[in-house]
């Protein structure tokens, strides 16, 4: 009869998109997963064994959330996309902070064996992003440090903090930069989706509408990569298993433009749509990841193609929007009979 003991991992930010897609994965490898955050997640029930709702940016909440983890991945941040990062600096600043400054402390406080740390490729120096046509990135162009935002600059400081806390105290740390991690499950509107959905759902409002044309930030030549949830989820795992301790990049290397991103996914809908053009924050001119690191530290790299995953993160979005506008409808119809 065995007596394996089951390793115990914490996953803040399990309300969020990769928070939510990661403790599903954990589970399915035979992990007691405690996930925590400020909500459970929006459209699908968690897998996790404990949930708690509560305030990261609080000590008293790490500590509870740390108590008897072997393992924890550091996701929780107050985040969006461009349009809540270009405009939230200080809030971005002050929040994520808090969490990562009170998470790893309460990690170490607690004996816990790893800590895992989810970085952003918006640590890179805006002077490396200023052509649409840009070089991949590797680790160590994140210096001399100038990030674009209060976003990367926190998460920058979030990394140093990690590599201390490993030299002085022994934590077992690892960092990954994710590079535009997208798929099913996620914000889809509100204003802090990420690009790819915000763009299924212009084009599937399109579709269902029948109004084919759809506004873009700046003039849509801007590139970026992009990397499916699943691969995401299994490079944190990897990550963690592995024995490396330094920043490592996490997403696809195949750049594409927002224009014809836009245009790839209208084709998933099976339609046409028309581009207007308007003001807006657009981030870097050019981001892609440089994965060579990846594939020496890990023998492995995403492998879910663009295609594949905005067809089943398109399908899902659709449904939500189908299921929106048939709400909204429906209200306008009880309104008028009133």
């Amino acid at each position: 009869m065995s007596t394996q003991t089951v390793r115990k991992a914490l996953v803040t930010g399990a309300g969020g998109f990769i928070g939510h897609h990661l403790v599903t994965s954990l589970k399915e490898r035979g992990y007691w997963v405690r996930g925590v955050d400020l909500k459970r997640p929006e459209y699908k029930s968690t897998d996790a064994d404990e949930f708690l709702v509560a305030d990261l940016r609080s000590s008293e909440a790490c500590l509870q959330a740390t108590a008897g983890m072997d393992d924890v991945y550091a996701l929780a941040a107050d985040m969006g996309g461009m349009g809540f990062i270009a405009n939230n600096h200080s809030v971005i600043l002050h929040n994520n902070a808090l969490i990562n400054l009170h998470t790893i402390e309460a990690a170490r406080v607690n004996g816990a064996k790893r800590l895992l740390y989810t970085s952003s490729a918006c640590v890179y120096p805006e002077y490396k992003q200023t052509e649409a046509n840009v070089a991949a990135l590797k680790e160590d162009d994140a210096y001399p440090a100038m990030p674009q935002d209060a976003y990367g600059w926190e998460k920058l400081i979030t990394e140093r903090l990690c590599l201390h806390y490993r030299q002085d105290y022994g934590l077992d740390t690892r960092i990954v930069r994710f590079h535009n991690i997208f798929g099913p499950h996620g914000t889809w509107d509100g204003g802090r989706e990420k690009a790819p959905a915000a763009l299924c759902r212009k084009i599937a409002t399109a579709k269902l509408t029948g109004d084919h044309e759809i506004e873009i930030w700046g003039d849509g030549l801007q590139t970026r990569s992009f990397c499916f949830i699943d691969d995401c989820v299994e490079g944190i795992y990897r990550l963690m298993q592995s024995g490396f301790h330094d920043p490592l990049n996490l997403g696809q290397d195949r750049l594409i433009s927002i224009n014809d991103l836009a245009y790839l996914v209208a084709r998933m809908a099976g339609i046409e749509v028309q581009l207007r053009h308007i003001d807006g924050p657009m981030g870097v001119r050019g981001r892609n990841s440089d994965n060579t690191l990846l594939r020496q530290v890990l023998g492995w790299e995403p492998g879910v193609t663009l295609e594949e995953g905005l067809r089943i993160t398109y399908a899902w979005i659709e449904e939500q929007v189908r299921q929106t506008l048939a709400a909204t409808q429906t209200a306008g119809a009880a309104g008028h009979s009133l």
